[in-house]
């Protein structure tokens, strides 16, 4: 059985649009390479998206090792240029990964922070 708990349904006009854990999706196949990435559906709206809508891997041509390997580099603090001759990749894809995975950690803070629950120990002084 697939554990879809970290998943929500991706259509803003759904009533249980980023309810995660819901109950409201099933996988309905499995698609690319050896069939390792599955295709998700709401029962809610009736609508189907990748597992990897709305992430930096989503659409990507490049091996999920080698997007983490170029990340890695970037949040260590390697330069564009650099990254790209130590991966074995373009500069132009270190940047594009870099912007799609900088847009995605600040949304995914926002929701984080926008979502979390209220601290019991009261107001800081």
């Amino acid at each position: 059985m697939d554990d879809l708990s970290h998943f929500c349904c991706l259509n803003s006009d759904c009533p249980d649009h980023g309810k995660r854990g819901a109950g409201n999706l099933t996988v309905t196949g499995r698609y690319g390479p050896g069939k390792a990435r599955r295709m998700l559906r709401c029962r809610t709206c009736k609508s189907r998206f990748s597992e990897r809508k709305g992430t930096p891997l989503f659409d990507a041509r490049l091996a999920p090792e080698k997007i983490e390997s170029v990340l890695e580099h970037v949040a260590e603090g390697c330069g564009v240029r650099q990254t790209g001759r130590l991966c074995r990749v373009a500069p132009n894809t270190v940047a594009r990964y870099s912007r799609l995975a900088g847009r995605h950690a600040h949304d995914a803070h926002d929701e984080l922070v926008g979502l979390s629950p209220p601290d019991g120990r009261g107001p800081v002084r």
